[in-house]
């Protein structure tokens, strides 16, 4: 029984040049769990939004065809009969958080269509979504990723038959990433919800999803099962989606004759053991080792205490005695669950967090006796959301604006070469607010390194963006060696940290619990368990076949294993 059906479906937004959309048509199978994937700009999050009737009832268009929800024609129902029957959390699912606590948050879409039952309704949408003991909280004690939780057990809670989530998991940690993807696995199993995900992060598909719907161009080119639709590297890779790294490392030995007859390539690590299973490690005895001799540190941090006063209980303590030391010319990832404290130990350097007690010194200067704009000259941060980067009605005048009201010379001269290195000439007279995603954290990059800071700070770089922009951006990043001295990221991408990152830094609970390299990070079982990392999938493979390998990415696993 087919829950959803498209037929001859064109959707085009006003004035744009050709369909969003075009001639689209699909079916979804009651209770499938689909992953819907495809570049940026295919339409996957508008072809998402015609299924619950937000187009073309809230977002206008020339909309031709039909679309069938549950039984229900989505242009002829109002979009309050559409949202019982399809659930939608979005990419930005902060802003489906309407109450004050726990419990009012996830009842309110009941207690709105006054359904009488409307708290038990939302007491169990949190039992289904892992919330329960939570329903006296207010939502600002919730973590990121109990806080999307709680976005879904608003959708939950007036029982549709479908939940469609808009990437899922962009901005959570991998501890909180798995347990929404176990949220998703029960509700589709237990309670027979069909699940629909516009998700780029590939294993996780492998992992979860049934079947797969590639958007190019507009249309489905195809729907296949998961096994099926991932192991077609060479097309996924023209729609920049970058299969998971057992994939792609069972292709390249197979096209090395390493491995031979093959009928299915692997999509997860158990299938990836029965395959690679015959190759040996070439023992390299090769540990990567902290460098001890690193000079004078550039920002120190002594016996720091950080509290965040609380509307219920007692204050919230982020850091407790932190002591640290970064040095001149290192790249650095910081790593850490929601709420370890993050964001925090970078809003300090810059002096927008002071703390309780303690200090933090930056070129000897003390940073809580130190004017923001002189501060500014040093460090510089780049927010989690670019679009907080964005003051002024063009990418120009916001790359120029820092400089400008420096009175710095050839403020002009240098707002041109930032354009011009960051690919942005040609957009320099856009809103950065309009621009794609990694137009975005392009000129969020350009701002932030305007006035030549020595130390760059960046609060994950690379959330919610596709797999190829990742790159992009972490291209960018190499790029900018010869720009700033030291640079330190807060995230979650462990590819990142590993194909980028010289240094790691662990948080939990406020405290640094490990302070290393790859090796001493990722070879820490302890650590890893503790604080909840998921380490890169190709890391994890072949770990399982010699505990001496220490593969980063898939190059560095071809090369090792014969």
């Amino acid at each position: 029984m087919n829950i959803i059906e498209i037929k001859d479906l064109t959707f085009t937004y006003p004035g744009a040049g050709k369909p969003t959309l075009n001639k689209i048509n699909l079916q979804i199978e009651k209770g499938d769990f689909v992953a819907v994937i495809g570049n940026n700009g295919c339409g996957k999050s508008t072809l998402c939004k015609v299924m619950n009737g937000l187009i073309p009832h809230f977002i206008t268009g020339e909309f031709e065809g039909s679309v069938m929800a549950g039984g229900i024609n989505t242009q002829e129902s109002d979009i309050g009969e559409l949202a019982r029957t399809v659930g939608y959390v979005y990419q930005d699912f902060e802003n489906q958080i309407v109450r004050p606590t726990v419990l009012d948050d996830a009842s309110y879409a009941c207690m709105n269509y006054a359904m009488k039952d409307y708290k038990e309704r939302g007491m169990e949408a949190l039992k289904q979504c892992g919330l329960t003991g939570r329903e006296n909280d207010y939502i600002w004690q919730l973590s990121g990723g109990q806080t999307h939780l709680l976005a879904l057990a608003g959708a939950v809670s007036l029982q549709p038959d479908v939940l469609i989530l808009d990437e899922p998991i962009a901005q959570l940690d991998p501890h909180h990433a798995d347990l929404i993807y176990e949220i998703l696995k029960d509700l589709n199993e237990k309670y027979n919800k069909t699940i629909i995900v516009i998700e780029h992060h590939t294993e996780y598909i492998a992992d979860y999803c049934k079947n797969v719907i590639l958007l190019k161009d507009g249309h489905v080119e195809w729907t296949l099962p998961s096994a099926d639709a991932l192991c077609r590297v060479e097309e996924l890779k023209q729609c920049n989606i970058y299969p998971p790294q057992v994939t792609l490392a069972a292709y390249e030995l197979e096209h090395k004759g390493r491995i031979r007859d093959i009928e299915i390539l692997p999509s997860t690590i158990e299938e990836g053991k029965k395959i690679f299973e015959g190759l040996l490690h070439k023992n390299t005895d090769k540990k990567e080792k902290s460098d001890l001799t690193k000079g004078e540190a550039c920002v120190t941090y002594e016996n720091v205490f950080v509290s965040y006063r609380a509307v219920k209980g007692e204050a919230n303590k982020i850091f407790e005695n932190l002591n640290l030391k970064l040095y001149e010319g290192e790249k650095i990832a910081l790593i850490g669950s929601n709420g370890a404290g993050k964001s925090t130990l970078m809003k300090l350097m810059t002096g927008l967090i002071k703390p309780s007690s303690g200090q933090v010194i930056l070129k000897d200067k003390k940073v809580k006796d130190t004017k923001p704009e002189q501060l500014s000259r040093y460090v510089s941060l780049v927010y989690q959301n670019p679009e907080d980067m964005f003051i002024k009605d063009s990418i120009e005048s916001d790359i120029a604006f820092a400089m400008q009201v420096r009175n710095e010379e050839n403020w002009q001269e240098r707002t041109e070469r930032l354009l011009e290195r960051f690919r942005l000439a040609e957009l320099k007279n856009r809103d950065g607010r309009l621009l794609s995603g990694g137009q975005m954290r392009r000129a969020s990059l350009a701002i932030g390194i305007a006035l030549n800071p020595e130390i760059l700070l960046l609060d994950e770089p690379t959330a919610n963006l596709d797999i190829a922009t990742r790159k992009e951006i972490m291209s960018t990043l190499n790029d900018m060696k010869s720009i700033t001295k030291t640079v330190m990221i807060a995230t979650h991408d462990m590819q990142l940290v590993c194909e980028w990152a010289e240094r790691i830094i662990v948080l939990y609970h406020g405290r640094v619990i490990a302070d290393g390299t790859r090796d001493e990070i990722f070879g820490n079982k302890e650590v890893i368990n503790k604080v909840g990392i998921r380490p890169p999938e190709i890391f994890t493979m072949g770990q399982t076949l010699d505990s001496n390998a220490f593969c980063y990415t898939v190059n560095e696993f071809v090369e090792q294993f014969v």
